[in-house]
């Protein structure tokens, strides 16, 4: 069992993948209890087992492998992180698992398998499976389809793609295995479960056995639809709608089925595999086609038909097919052929699909002239053909040509291409049958309602039914507003007959709907014929108050239909019309109206208008009102006041009131006749325009225009259009018909009267504004200098947008028309105004001759039938869309291999789509995509005609032609480096202005993930740009899924840059306002867009409120991204104004954590290693990916800019906020210095300098907090730093040495030390000998301890240098071998090994020379400047500026040359180690040595004793601030076996901590200071203290020096918290082991040590951070016990420690991490579990532990329950059942008795004292300050029970002792009081630190300050003033003498920390000396050190020197 013990203590992680199986068995058993017991799914403890989950699953021992498979299953099914193991566990599952005999194995591996399925990752396990069908283990085989099936059973088809399942079934069933094919069986049955009938086909080649074994089986299937019954987790709210079904049960259930059937609908054509045909077509099949025989053309034919039945084709040109079976089609005399090549037309449709629809607009006209035949299988056959053709196209494409037979005089055409259209309109929807679309042919279907010939009168009843039937009555009356009852009901039957295709019932809804709109005609057979249904019908264009009823007929609607939803009233006549307005008006007022006092006109007016102003809204008969107004004078009035007044009033009721056209035109002649009048014209505008918020704009504009036109007013005419072109800004331009005053507009301009011709002009410029470019074509025939003044008002509106509606907008419009009002927008926006513009049709003009001189071989010819065709294009100007065989001859021409004419090609291209205009959109698919392939031409110039032409298309089209099917992912498929850029650098741009996109988007993401790893890099760039664009319309999970398909190198890095396109991705332009469907783009082409697009993207990009104006672009997408140009680039680029105000904030954002996570992840290996030669891409994306969440958006995208001037402008904004933002750059540091080092292989100068520029910066601040670079952060930096040391300029090479230099003081010196001898490495010489230069510095600087990894070898690398060929090389090795000779003199020559006798020769020369230079240890700096002209390589100073620098102590030592000894050869440490420390102004050394002085300068008398406030070590002036690596290494010698270097060194730190302002230095270093002391604790207790010849008093020396070191260090709280549990553990050991040293009570004042060590435990548990050290004390305690060699005295006292901090607890357990301390709890009860603990001699240790648990227990209460989180195995922890049951007893206990007890019980370390009296407490805590060890803690004990009983009587236990001690405790307890309150520390003098002030013992130089101010007799105050004297060394008196007599004052306790005082001032004195000698002012009057000190002095010279020679 031995070794079963040692793997039982591993971790669950390791025992899963232990050699030993048992171990694993364990390990997957306890991981699956963890897996159950995690909660969080996205706990951190999930991320160790990703690597191992596959080893669960695949272990090679079966018994292991079963408990594997249930711990894989938990994982999955609770990790969050689970998904990224899919690939390889099932990978493993189908290998491993499938093959096994154990049923139950194979069930879990299944399980498994689903459970992926279920948390999302289907495509991934099916693959698997899929993969394993091909396994030839057949059981594999098997056990891959019943899990199929199982996973297509669970979760239905539309989770488990059945495409790629159905390709491999057909080969199972042939499998020789019976099991196989039964399986396959099973899975077939499944299938067809779920698809019915799509299966067949692919299935149809199997064996007739099993085909017949399947129908049988099919048969027995139930008819209804199945259901998926386990979901996703994005499913939740399925499963739930499931699970509440499965309760009801019934009908409900049933019902929802149907629509799920509809949605699971498989296609079966999805499931099978294309063919190619093409290349299968018979040799001569175009010659035979074309042969006379016809017997020849049906040979053809068949071949075509046999080929064409293939249910799916293969994508290719069928061009010429198409043609050569279009001729037969519409020229063959024989019908069969005809026939026939109907059938191959209706079989390739429907083989290739969508594919298809390039050539449907070149045959449906054919096939529909050939309807004229009567034979009724020939019009079968085209029935069919043209039924085929229009699936795979769009109803627009192909209603011009369906229209221009709409008249044919054949009635057999009209009839078929009628019923045609009623079969088309059944598989519509109303979003595909926008009005713009049925607006032409329901005029057409109206004309032939009333044909002569019945059958064409039926067919159009037909169509007109089914579209009543697709779109909604209330959306085709308008169109049926001349058709009589009868013809109406006859088309309404005809609606209720038909049967929609694909959806049953789809019209339903609206039918229902529709009723009630045919019984109440009046109230909605008028409204707005699109509007959704359930919108109340009144809502109308009738300005706010027209909500009302509505009132009489249809039949006054108005002429045109889609403004027919107002309020419609009949004519009324006079009579009635005065009947109601006396009804409500005064009599007065109706008598006098038409009096011939105009006063009593006016005053009959102001009653009129106060009547009118009160009436109520429903009440107010509009017309009657104004017919009364009209009445006799009328509008003749002559009175202007009058006249105004009626003005107003007739505004007054058009607001107020139903005020309908029929009133309208009551008032409008008289208004129109008053526009001009100067004093009524602003009355009679305001009334035209309220007219015009009740009636609506468009109606009102047509109407005025015509009045004052009709007039000859020409001040009427020009105010009117004045008027028109203000409310046009007002309302809007939505609805507005042009034509309808166009030609008005064009005889105002043609007025002889200039005001008109002004109006005229500013009229238009208002529509330019909304309309762009194309109003321009209007007036083309102008003159040329009115032409000119139209430009210059067009010119002065380029660049404005139009202004945001506000009136008549809200109701009109978008609310009431809903969705289909803005389909018709989106349809019809630029395009109703092209549509106004007379077209010509060109196509009899395009001959045969023209087309086939355009293929001609001769390219002359063929340029010559080019501009034929440009001319008649522009000779035509505006063209009809019929252009016959022109598109096919012109997409030949754009390959032709004459680059001049594929030009010429383009130009007429672009010519066409400004003539055809919208219309264009039907010839996309033939002629514009073949634009996108000249994007992949080679030449520069052609790519750019090809991309104008491009736009012009788009500009007319719209993008949605452009993205549907498969044409443009077919584009992006080709390798094509410059189609792929180009291409998508236009969907880049265009994508973001769309609101929508067609799905078939989806289809480019294979290609377009191709292209974001194509070899070109301009390709990769540009797709990047474009995943964002991609993304904001398919959203990024879909995107994800898509990467399914790649190979998983792939996909990784895909799915890394989806995630960075996530953070820019645009958001989608603003949907145009809901609430203004008139805004004005709604039908403005791209001319003014080319303005708004910034403007119309800044909503989204800044996410602001969207303001009232965003461009509503309604008009095709294409509008904007047509003129977009520039603009539209990418959107991040377009940031522009936005991003700037962005730019003020933070750059560096802090986020918690987030270094150490990417330090593990690197760990981990779950992102790339930072180490490369080259930086390869996959680094700067991943390095962009993390920069992401630290570094704004705009930031970013300058630094990683291809642009070198970007990044100088990002370090300049980064260096001027590292200062404020020190912190978050800290928490960043490890990218930035990443980015940096990308910065290091540029080779831009200017960029390098001011990166170097930003590091210096940067290490200072660093360097300035504090900060300790990680290994991490070093790793990834320094390598690429030290590359730069070799640059070939200086500047680069000095600053990046400065650097180096820098860098010491922030990373260990002797960790870069490895990092240089790797650049020594480098091929670069300057670099080699750069790094050698640098080595040297740091052994100069730092000692032989920076040596790594040893002296030795690290010695022996630079030897190897000395050989180099580089001179300079050589030098700086030498150089460098020469400074460590002068810091260990001629051990150099061992240490470097064997050299060449050359080398060596070289070597000792240098020495020599060296040596001569430096006669005596003289100063640094005058050292390099000796050495510079002998060899500049050897200087190590890296900044002359400092030789100027100023030394105070130089210029002293200077003076004292003369007095040294020395050899001059050999410099000794000391002095050395001064020089070094000395002049590198860079490490602020703070290490005193010996220095030699003027012995009478010493021994001057003193004259004034002052105070030094602060004691400076050497130089400390000259460098403001201490410095890191100058601490390491002065660490580094605490830990020195040489008792006088450690001495030293503690020396050296004291002086650091005692000075406040200088102890922050310490920080960070705090644990490498602790090490160092405890390990030279370690060192005096085996070494020191065995060894006799050491003198003890040295060693007590040292000891004194720790201990006083560790007093001041813990009495720092801030320092004392960085201490770690494991270095408190190690501490606490070492003192404890002290404590206990027996042979330490044998030195002189052993005691005294004891007890101060005893002080520094109480200060160390006091000051740590309370959750290390008490973790550190559990830890402790338990390894105490288990050892069984120490002493048992040694776990008394930790235990002792344990129950102070239990006693103290209360006060601290909200600084303590209860999660850490129960996780130690929970180890040691597991090493110590209950019986094993009651099993020891001693049941102290069960007590503390249980007395620990029931503090924290009535602490914290039930909550501790909750702090269990770090344990694995909760359930298994004795810890949570002992939690439980202290919990629910504290519980039933009374609140404060359980309180006070448990706080005694910690006290006691006994539960029973829980009913102890008060008398007991007390005289426990007195006997513990009656004893010797216990008293500061019994102290504080009664301190704080008297702060908690303040009533409590100390009396009766104070009445029996002496009054010393009464006097002791109550100073005891004034001490601790002062303490608390922060009275108590004094800091004033620079002694070691006055640990007296302890709050456990009364100290001296806490006496003074007592506070209650007692009086104290002068012989203390003189005692005391001696100590400070003697400590400041102004007291000449022997270590014995320092002991002042204050046992008067307290017991003899309190001087221990004076004896402690004394002994260490000894050691002081040297340093004191030098101290005084370095202050300040450097007076002789304060540089006097006490004599008997010299001896020591010199003492200890000669023993070093004695041990050097």
């Amino acid at each position: 069992m031995g070794d079963d013990s040692e793997w039982m203590k591993l971790p669950i992680d390791q025992k899963c993948e232990h050699k030993i199986w048992k171990a694993r068995l364990n390990g997957y058993e306890e991981a699956l209890k963890l897996f159950q017991r995690i909660e969080d799914e996205k706990s951190p403890e999930w991320g160790k087992y990703l690597g191992l989950v596959k080893r669960f699953v695949t272990d090679s021992n079966a018994v292991a492998q079963l408990k594997g498979l249930e711990a894989a299953l938990a994982y999955i099914e609770n990790a969050h992180v689970a998904g990224k193991t899919t690939g390889e566990v099932v990978s493993g599952v189908v290998c491993k698992v499938f093959n096994q005999p154990k049923a139950r194995a194979k069930e879990l591996g299944s399980d498994i398998c689903l459970m992926y399925i279920e948390i999302e990752k289907a495509e991934v396990v099916q693959d698997e499976l899929i993969k394993g069908l091909d396994n030839k283990n057949p059981k594999i085989v098997v056990t891959c389809l019943e899990t199929l099936r199982k996973a297509l059973c669970e979760f239905g088809s539309k989770i488990i793609t059945l495409k790629p399942v159905v390709k491999v079934l057909p080969k199972q069933f042939e499998s020789r295995e019976k099991a196989v094919r039964d399986e396959a069986k099973l899975l077939a049955v499944e299938i067809y479960r779920w698809i019915r009938d799509a299966l067949r086909a692919p299935l149809q080649n199997i064996n007739s056995v099993q085909l017949k074994d399947l129908e049988e089986e099919w048969l027995k299937l139930p008819t209804t639809a199945p259901k998926q019954t386990r979901f996703l987790r994005s499913q939740q709210d399925l499963k739930a709608k499931f699970e509440q079904q499965q309760a009801a049960g019934g009908d409900e259930a049933d019902g929802d089925n149907d629509e799920e059937a509809e949605i699971a609908q498989v296609d079966p054509y999805e499931l099978l595999e294309a063919v190619e045909i093409l290349s299968k077509l018979p040799k001569d099949f175009y010659e035979k086609i074309e042969a006379k025989k016809w017997q020849e053309r049906k040979e053809a034919l068949e071949a075509v038909e046999t080929l064409t039945k293939n249910p799916k084709l293969e994508n290719g040109d069928y061009g010429d097919l198409v043609r050569a079976l279009k001729k037969v089609i519409g020229k063959d005399a024989n019908v069969m052929l005809v026939a026939m090549a109907a059938k191959c037309l209706a079989a390739l449709a429907a083989g290739l699909r969508k594919k298809f629809g390039t050539y449907a607009g070149l045959v449906v006209p054919t096939i529909l002239e050939k309807f004229k035949e009567k034979k009724p299988q020939v019009v079968q056959a085209l029935q069919e053909a043209i039924d085929a053709v229009f699936l795979t196209t769009t109803l627009q494409n192909i209603s011009e040509d369906v229209l221009s037979v709409m008249d044919n005089k054949n009635p057999s055409i009209k009839q078929q291409a009628s019923l045609f259209l009623a079969r088309s309109f059944c598989r519509c929807t109303p979003s595909t049958l926008p009005k713009s679309v049925l607006k032409p042919f329901c005029a057409a279907f109206l004309k032939q309602v009333n044909d002569s010939a019945p059958e064409v009168r039926d067919a159009a009843f037909e169509a007109l039914g089914t579209a009543m039937k697709v779109v909604g009555e209330k959306a085709v009356n308008p169109f049926l507003t001349d058709v009589d009852k009868l013809k109406l009901d006859k088309i309404k039957e005809c609606a209720d007959k038909v049967e929609l295709v694909g959806k049953k019932g789809g019209g339903s809804g609206g039918e229902k709907k529709e009723k009630p709109a045919a019984k109440a005609p009046s109230v909605e057979a008028p409204a707005k014929p699109s509007g959704p249904s359930k919108k109340a019908p009144p809502a109308k264009a009738a300005g706010p108050p027209k909500k009302g009823k509505p009132a009489s007929a249809p039949s006054a609607k108005s002429k045109k239909g889609p403004d027919a939803k107002e309020f419609v009233e009949t004519e009324l006549s006079l009579e009635v019309c005065e009947e109601k307005a006396s009804a409500v008006l005064p009599a007065s007022c109706m008598q006098l109206l038409d009096s011939g006092n105009w006063k009593e006109r006016l005053a009959s007016m102001e009653e009129f208008q106060r009547a009118v102003e009160q009436m109520d809204k429903s009440e107010m008969p509009c017309q009657a009102l104004v017919r009364m107004l009209a009445k006799k004078p009328g509008w003749k009035e002559t009175n202007f006041q009058v006249m105004q007044m009626k003005l107003h009033v007739v505004g007054l009721i058009a607001q107020k009131g139903l005020f309908s056209k029929t009133s309208a035109l009551v008032v409008l002649d008289g208004l129109v006749d008053k526009v001009g009048d100067v004093k009524c014209g602003s009355n009679a505008k305001e009334a035209l325009t309220a007219i015009g918020e009740a009636c609506s704009l468009p109606w009102i504009a047509e109407q005025v225009v015509s009045l004052a036109f009709a007039q000859k007013n020409p001040k009427n005419q020009a105010e009117t259009l004045n008027w028109l072109a203000n409310a046009m800004k007002e309302f809007g331009f939505a609805g507005i018909n042009v034509k309808a005053f166009i030609n008005n507009v064009k005889t105002a301009l043609g007025a002889t009267n200039p005001a008109v011709r002004t109006s005229a002009i500013a009229l238009l410029g208002v529509m330019y504004l909304y309309m762009g470019a194309p109003l321009r074509m209007f007036f083309e025939d102008e003159k040329p200098a009115l032409l000119q003044q139209i430009n210059a008002e067009f010119e002065k509106m380029q660049g404005q947008s139009p202004p945001a509606p506000f009136r008549g907008a809200k109701k009109a419009g978008a609310e009431e028309e809903g969705d289909v009002a803005e389909e018709e927008e989106v349809d019809g926006g630029p395009g109703d105004i092209m549509d106004l513009l007379p077209r010509t049709d060109i196509s009899d003009k395009i001959t045969y001759d023209m087309v086939s001189k355009i293929s001609d071989k001769n390219w002359k010819v063929r340029k010559e039938g080019l501009d034929e065709v440009a001319a008649i294009i522009s000779e035509a100007k505006f063209i009809q869309p019929s252009i016959g065989e022109l598109p096919m001859a012109l997409k030949g021409r754009l390959n032709d291999s004459n680059k001049l004419l594929v030009q010429q090609t383009l130009n007429i291209l672009q010519q066409i789509a400004t003539a055809m205009g919208p219309s264009l959109k039907q010839h996309v698919r033939n002629l514009g995509i073949p634009v996108i392939t000249v994007l992949g031409d080679s030449k520069a110039n052609v790519r750019a005609a090809a991309m104008t032409t491009l736009n012009a298309w788009v500009e007319q089209t719209g993008m949605k032609e452009w993205l549907e099917g498969e044409d443009l992912s077919e584009e992006l498929k080709k390798e094509n480096p410059f189609l792929r850029q180009e291409l998508l650098g236009w969907l880049a741009e265009k994508l973001p202005t769309l609101r929508t996109v067609p799905s078939d988007l989806m289809l480019c993401l294979p290609n377009l993930y191709a292209c974001l790893e194509d070899r070109s890099g301009d390709v990769r760039k540009k797709a990047q740009d474009a995943l964002p664009t991609f993304m904001m319309h398919l959203g990024y999970e879909k995107m994800v899924k898509a990467t399914s398909k790649l190979k998983p190198a792939s996909k990784d890095q895909v799915v890394g840059m989806l995630e960075k396109a996530r953070a820019l991705m645009p958001a989608k332009p603003a949907a145009p306002g809901k609430a203004a469907a008139s805004k004005p783009a709604s039908s403005a082409p791209a001319a003014k867009q080319a303005s708004a697009p910034a403007r119309n993207q800044s909503p989204s990009e800044d996410f602001s409120e969207p303001e009232p104006k965003p461009d509503t672009k309604k008009s095709k997408p294409a509008g904007p991204a047509a003129k977009k140009g520039v603009v539209g680039k990418k959107p991040p680029v377009k940031a522009g104004a936005k991003d700037e105000e962005d730019r003020s904030g933070p750059i560096f954002i802090l986020v918690p954590n987030a270094k150490e996570q990417r330090i593990k992840e690197e760990k981990g290996l779950k992102i790339l290693k930072w180490n490369f030669m080259t930086p390869r891409d996959e680094y700067v994306e991943q390095l962009k990916t993390q920069m992401s969440t630290c570094l704004p958006k705009w930031l970013q995208d300058e630094l990683f800019h291809f642009d070198f001037q970007r990044h100088v402008k990002a370090i300049g904004v980064m260096i001027e906020h590292m200062e404020p933002e020190c912190d978050a750059v800290i928490s960043c540091l490890d990218l930035v210095l990443k980015w940096f080092t990308l910065r290091f292989f540029d080779t831009n100068t200017s960029v390098l300098m001011k990166v170097l520029e930003f590091l210096k910066l940067l290490f200072t601040m660093l360097s300035r907090k504090n900060y300790q670079l990680s290994d991490y952060e070093a790793s990834s930096f320094i390598p690429y730093l030290i590359l730069k040391v070799g640059e070939s300029k200086d500047v680069v090479r000095k600053d990046v040495r400065a650097i180096l230099t820098m860098l010491c003081k922030v990373y260990a010196a002797s960790k870069v030390f490895p990092f240089l001898m790797d650049g020594t490495k480098s091929k670069n010489s300057k670099q080699r000998s750069e790094c050698l230069e640098e080595l040297g510095c740091l052994i100069e600087n730092f000692g032989m301890n920076v040596c790594q990894p040893t002296p030795a070898k690290a010695l022996k690398e630079i030897g190897i240098h000395i050989g180099d060929r580089d001179t300079t090389v050589r030098n700086a090795a030498l150089n460098t071998v020469v400074a460590v000779y002068n810091t260990c003199g001629e051990q150099v020559f061992k240490l470097i090994g064997n050299l060449s006798e050359k080398e060596m020769s070289m070597l000792e020369e240098r020495i020599k020379r060296s040596a001569k230079k430096t006669p005596a240890p003289s100063t640094k700096q005058e050292r390099p400047q000796r050495e510079q002209p002998t060899n500049p390589n050897a200087t190590f100073l890296r900044k002359p500026a400092q030789e100027e620098v100023p030394n105070k102590l130089n210029q002293a030592r200077a003076q004292n040359a003369h007095l040294e000894q020395s050899s001059a050869s050999i410099p000794k440490e000391f002095q050395l180690d001064l020089d070094v420390f000395e002049n590198n102004h860079t490490c602020a050394s703070e290490i005193p040595d010996l220095v030699q002085h003027k012995l009478d300068e010493v021994l001057e008398p003193v004259m004034i004793p002052e105070r030094k406030i602060r004691s400076v070590s050497p130089h400390f002036d000259d460098i403001h601030n201490s410095t890191a690596s100058t601490i390491n290494f002065v660490i580094s010698q605490v830990a020195s076996g040489d008792i006088n270097t450690s001495i030293q060194a503690l020396a050296q730190i004291d002086e650091v901590l005692r000075q406040a302002d200088k102890a922050e230095a310490m920080s960070g270093h705090i644990d490498q200071f602790l090490i160092a002391t405890f390990m030279q604790l370690r060192l005096i207790y085996n070494t020191h203290m065995a060894d006799d010849r050491l003198d003890k008093k040295d060693v007590f020396k040292l000891y004194s020096c720790i201990i006083g070191n560790m007093l001041s260090l813990f009495s720092m709280e801030s320092l004392a918290r960085e201490a770690s549990m494991g270095v408190l553990k190690d501490l606490m050991h070492g003192l404890i082991t002290l404590m206990l040293d027996s042979r330490v009570e044998d030195i002189e004042d052993g005691q005294q040590l004891i007890r101060s060590v005893n002080l520094l435990m109480v200060r160390v548990l006091e000051k740590s951070d309370q959750t290390n050290i008490l973790s550190a004390l559990l830890v402790l305690l338990q390894d105490s016990l288990i050892s069984t060699a120490g002493s048992p005295m040694f776990s008394e006292l930790v235990m002792k420690c344990l129950w102070r901090m239990i006693r103290f607890l209360p006060q601290t357990i909200n600084s303590i991490n209860l999660d850490r301390i129960l996780l130690d709890v929970h180890n040691f009860m597991k090493v110590f579990p209950k019986e094993k603990l009651k099993q020891l001699k001693s049941d102290v240790p069960h007590r503390t532990l249980k007395t620990l648990l029931h503090t924290l227990c009535r602490l914290t209460g039930s909550k501790i329950l909750d702090h269990m989180s770090m344990i694995e195995n909760r359930n298994e922890s004795e810890l949570e059942a002992h939690l439980r049951r202290v919990v629910k007893h504290s519980v039933n206990l009374s609140g404060l008795k359980s309180d006070k007890s448990t706080e005694k019980g910690a006290l006691r370390s006994d539960d029973k004292v829980i009913k102890a009296k008060v008398s007991d407490i007390l005289s426990e805590i007195f006997k513990k300050i009656g004893s010797k060890e216990n008293t500061k803690e019994g102290l504080t004990e009664l301190y704080e029970y008297k702060q908690k009983y303040s009533d409590a009587d100390l009396e009766p236990f104070l009445r029996n002792t002496s009054q010393f001690f009464q006097s002791y405790v109550e100073r005891g307890l004034r001490m601790i009081e002062s303490e608390r309150e922060g009275k108590g520390r004094i800091q004033t003098s620079t002694g070691i630190p006055q640990h007296s002030t302890d709050s456990y013992l009364p100290s001296s130089s806490a006496v003074p300050v007592s506070s209650n101010g007692e009086d104290l007799n002068a012989a203390a105050y003189y005692e005391r003033l001696k100590i400070l004297r003697q400590r400041r060394g102004l007291e000449n008196s022997t270590p014995e003498e320092d002991r002042p007599p204050l046992s008067s004052l307290r017991p003899s306790v309190a001087s221990s920390t004076d004896m402690l005082h004394s002994k260490l001032s000894q050691l002081k004195e040297s340093r004191e000396h030098f101290q005084q000698e370095q202050s300040h002012s450097h007076s002789p009057t304060r540089s006097s050190s006490p004599a008997s000190n010299l001896d020591d002095l010199k003492k200890r010279l000669e023993r070093i020197k004695s041990n050097r020679q």
